[in-house]
């Protein structure tokens, strides 16, 4: 296992969309080692492949309570809506408003090429979204909340 170096919002590869895996072999179980360990050595709850300059659809996930490997995942279902702020492992000290479903269900295979579904609320739901939204080239600044839905969704929660 490795380190990989997170790109940062100046690579352009962040802009690519992934493709898909097919191939569930030793290269890709490399990859996902070489990705949990970077993860974790960043203190991130998430990591999508093409952070780490590979684009496939592959993302990884940990809340706090396991961690969840994710190959060629699909939202399937959302539900609710949150207002938080996020942050990202490749655009390091920046900080913004989003909304996101509060409740996300998807679909996505394990290292062994499984299908298997995940249902997230709340943190890991937003963790979903947002690695998701990696993979087709979309950061979190694309979506930043304006200031009138901070304010509107502040109102709802009273």
């Amino acid at each position: 296992m490795a380190l990989r170096n997170i790109r940062t919002d100046d690579d352009p590869i962040l802009r690519k969309k992934s493709r898909a895996v097919e191939k569930f072999d030793s290269r890709l179980w490399e990859l996902l080692d070489d990705m949990r360990d970077t993860l974790y050595h960043a203190e991130g709850v998430g990591l999508a492949a093409v952070q780490v300059g590979v684009l496939r659809r592959v993302v990884l996930v940990d809340v706090g309570d396991g961690l969840l490997e994710l190959i060629n995942p699909e939202i399937i279902e959302t539900e609710g809506i949150q207002c938080m702020e996020e942050g990202c492992l490749s655009l390091p000290g920046k900080q913004g408003h989003t909304m996101r479903p509060m409740t996300v269900k998807v679909k996505a295979q394990n290292r062994d090429g499984k299908w298997c579904v995940y249902k997230g609320t709340d943190l890991k739901a937003r963790a979903f979204c947002h690695e998701l939204d990696h993979l087709d080239g979309i950061l979190y600044t694309d979506k930043l909340a304006s200031k009138a839905e901070i304010e509107k969704y502040a109102k709802k929660e009273d």
